[in-house]
């Protein structure tokens, strides 16, 4: 009978693999093929839960805790058949360990986020709202656990329990925080670097006093709990004065450029295996080793971004999730029943928003915070994530916690976190209204002002054509050219770009990497803008922006604005291949350009890499290009041909002007439409004679004193005349032309309308595979505002004209 309840209680443990269902075998009654299951469905709810709540602007973390929840016994997993089928009893030791070595390696990313030396540079506001925020919470914590001990959580360990609980309500995310900053565009704002540097100051506390409550937690005597926490202090120094030093020998022995040793990136995982398990036979949980280890990564240099990169997607794509669910599964909200739980449930919400926002608050008001950024500043110091579920899951493990007292806490966990975007971005929304500034376009009348140039580039790709282009255009006025290097990287949920903004929080709009920082772990790709700085006398100041793709042009538009660029250059979204086609990196990118162009302060240019120059910066002394630019007329075209003169004061330009002249006058008869017919363009006489104004100036100005001009009228009537001219220029480096000139679209399929009717024609490989074109768009203060619901997605066939009458014949 005993042999037989034992059989009963006791489940025959899983094999590792199944034979398959043809013979007979249940593939769910194997650990591999049910955790492949089980990840598969984690995956794909969480996933879908982060769609929907896209729109409100939740961070990830969210998703993955309702997901989480939703598979427990609050709800699908409410169906005992469910829960037999996908997640059986006898299972869950395998998904509690795939889970837990997952966040092995993700709290060792997290350390890596975590710069010791930037807690030490942290100011003394911020140190006191990050003391306040830990204290108040804390202490009323404990308040709120004596009375969680007298209803939910009777029996529970005193000490223990007062702890954990302090904790809970104390913790502030720093990765979730760092996400919310950058999705409301605050991290460079006052607010965010405030937020940050306390946000940084609270993970370390919240880790010792997690290190504490451990400790405490112990089944055994206090004098145990003593050793515990000696051997943990032991630990930490062993990791300082052995690990790290080897750790940076490793740094050092992997230079920029070079591939890191595979031998190095193995060992250092190992040391993290290793170090989880040291402080596990401690007992204080094996997070704590990796994240230690983590904590002392040097952040400078490649090391520690290979890292990342070796990590990030496997353990944040795959393994994390599991631990969502692993804590879904013991998340049960049908504990809290009757009003006595529910109003607990609000007592602890209440306390956790109170402690933490009205400590916030307080002293940053005492610090001289204005109200509503100290306002703003609490509710995202409130800010709970992935942390707090660690906290709570170690309590539940060390039955400090009974299950419904868990629930009370992840459900506020949840609901604190859920609340702090929308209340932040209703309280808090700050100004970034620039002064109004002069020179907003190439074509001036003050000839020798310095011109800025805002350049973005997404990639490396990018970086050659755009030096070789902006050493052919610094000219030799006195004031030169400024400009303003902006890598464009995608905010994601990865670490890498919490790692990035990390690095770059400190400094200025979106983000400036300050001459002092450029030789720790400067972005690569703006060492290459540095170096070509100190070869010429350009003026270059590198920038990185790091923001999600839909909102990636208000960064450069407010860029633009507060550097006050004369000229934003844009890189076109499609990338030549070997074959000499064309193609898109990303519809996400073409959609940036298009909203850049409607709603820039200045004048834009987007550009069609088919490699000027080669696949290397060219030297000033052997540049030799040759540059068209096709002047059909309008303001497009005249700032076109504005920036071509000063590239012709380059001794290694060759510039030829192409003038296309109507056969009648005023407007521009052109044969031969898509659908065989044929169409008159008229253009407004003022634009007449502006354009006669530039060409006779040009004429008068540049022409005149500069031998290596070729100006050319050609006089067209269709299509085909156009085009012939076109190619009858011959073989040239770089075309210049205006995006909207009064002429119709030259290239039988036009899909990237944002380029013009002879942009686009220039940048199908129907015309060429190995000439630039820079398609430049003028800026029109007297344009009407675009309207803020109009994102410029809509896709239309052809572009708008500077024309006041367009009739068909």
């Amino acid at each position: 009978m005993a042999m037989a309840a034992a059989g009963t209680t006791c489940p025959e443990p899983m094999g590792a693999t199944s034979n398959g269902s043809w013979q007979g075998d249940n593939p769910l009654g194997s650990a591999l093929p049910l955790a492949i299951l089980q990840i598969c469905l984690v995956i794909a709810l969480t996933r879908f839960l982060a769609f929907v709540l896209r729109p409100l602007r939740q961070p990830r973390v969210v998703a993955e805790i309702i997901g989480g929840v939703l598979l427990g016994p609050s709800a699908i997993g409410r169906s005992e058949r469910f829960l037999k089928t996908v997640f059986p009893k006898q299972s869950l030791t395998v998904l509690d360990t795939l889970a837990s070595v997952g966040l092995i390696f993700f709290l060792f990313l997290v350390g890596m986020e975590l710069d010791l030396r930037a807690i030490r540079r942290t100011g003394q506001r911020a140190l006191a709202i990050a003391i306040a925020g830990i204290s108040l919470p804390f202490v009323m914590g404990i308040g709120t656990s004596v009375i969680l001990r007298h209803t939910v959580a009777k029996g529970v360990p005193e000490a223990p329990f007062l702890v954990f609980m302090g904790v809970a309500l104390s913790i502030t995310a720093f990765p979730v925080l760092a996400r919310i900053l950058a999705e409301l565009k605050l991290l460079t704002t006052d607010l965010g670097r405030m937020a940050m540097s306390a946000a940084a100051v609270n993970d370390v506390a919240a880790w010792i006093l997690l290190a504490l409550a451990i400790a405490l937690s112990g089944s055994g005597s206090p004098l145990v709990s003593l050793w515990v926490l000696l051997s943990g202090v032991g630990f930490v120094a062993f990791v300082v004065i052995f690990v790290r030093p080897v750790l940076d020998w490793m740094a050092r022995r992997s230079p920029e450029g070079e591939p890191v040793n595979e031998m190095f990136i193995c060992a250092t995982l190992a040391t993290v295996l290793a170090a989880g398990f040291i402080t596990d036979t401690i007992g204080i949980h094996a997070l704590f080793g990796a994240f230690i280890v983590g904590v002392v990564v040097p952040k400078e240099g490649p090391f520690a971004g290979v890292l990342i990169e070796k990590l990030e997607d496997l353990i944040s794509g795959l393994f994390l999730p599991l631990y969502f669910v692993s804590s879904g599964l013991k998340t049960n909200v049908a504990t809290i029943s009757g009003g006595e739980s529910w109003a607990l449930l609000a007592l602890v919400i209440c306390t956790a928003c109170l402690g933490k926002i009205c400590g916030t608050v307080i002293v940053s008001l005492l610090v001289k915070v204005p109200a509503r950024e100290a306002i703003a500043l609490g509710f995202l110091m409130n800010t709970k994530g992935l942390v707090e579920l660690i906290v709570l899951n170690i309590g539940k493990d060390r039955k400090v916690l009974n299950d419904e007292t868990f629930a009370i806490l992840v459900l506020m966990a949840l609901v604190t976190t859920f609340l702090t975007t929308p209340i932040v971005m209703a309280i808090y929304k700050p100004a970034r209204r620039s002064a109004p500034y002069k020179h907003r376009t190439i074509q001036r009348n003050d000839t020798d002002s310095e011109l800025r140039v805002l350049a973005c580039f997404h990639g490396s790709r990018n970086i050659p054509t755009m030096i070789n282009l902006i050493e052919s255009s610094r000219g030799i006025r006195r004031r030169g050219i400024t400009v303003y290097a902006m890598h464009l990287m995608e905010l994601s949920e990865r670490s890498s770009a919490i790692f990035m903004v990390h690095k770059a929080r400190l400094n200025g709009l979106p983000f400036w990497n300050r001459k002092g920082d450029s030789d720790n772990g400067a972005d690569h790709l703006v060492i290459a803008f540095q170096a070509y700085q100190q070869l010429s006398n350009v003026s270059v100041r590198p920038m990185i922006a790091i923001s999600d793709l839909e909102t990636m042009h208000e960064d450069i538009i407010t860029s633009a604005d507060q550097k006050r660029a004369a000229f934003i250059l844009l890189p076109f979204h499609k990338l030549q291949q070997i074959d000499g086609s064309m193609e898109s990196i990303g519809h996400a990118y073409h959609l940036i350009n298009r909203r850049v162009l409607r709603r820039a302060p200045c004048s834009v240019g987007i550009l069609v890499d088919r490699g000027l120059g080669g696949t290397a910066q060219v030297v000033a002394s052997e540049v030799s290009y040759t540059v068209a630019t096709l002047f059909f007329g309008g303001r497009d075209d005249r700032e076109a041909l504005a920036y071509a003169a000063r590239m012709a004061e380059h001794p290694g330009i060759q510039l030829i002007v192409v003038r296309f002249i109507p056969p009648q006058t005023g407007n521009l008869f052109l044969e031969g439409s898509r659908d065989g017919g044929s169409v008159t363009i008229i253009v407004d006489a003022n634009e007449i004679s502006a354009d006669d104004a530039c060409i006779t100036e040009f004429r008068d100005k540049v022409l005149a004193s500069n031998e290596s001009i070729r100006y050319d009228d050609k006089v067209v009537g269709s299509r085909a005349e156009i085009i012939a001219a076109i190619k009858s220029i011959g073989r040239c480096n770089l075309f210049l032309v205006g995006q909207a000139p009064p002429t119709m679209v030259l290239s039988e399929k036009a899909d990237s309308p944002e380029l013009g009717p002879v942009g686009s024609y220039l940048a199908s490989s129907e015309f060429s595979t190995a000439t630039s074109v820079l398609v430049i768009k003028q800026h029109d203060p007297t344009a009407d505002p675009p309207d803020p619901e109009d994102d410029g997605a809509e896709i239309y066939d052809e572009p708008d004209t500077p024309t006041t009458d367009l009739s068909r014949h």
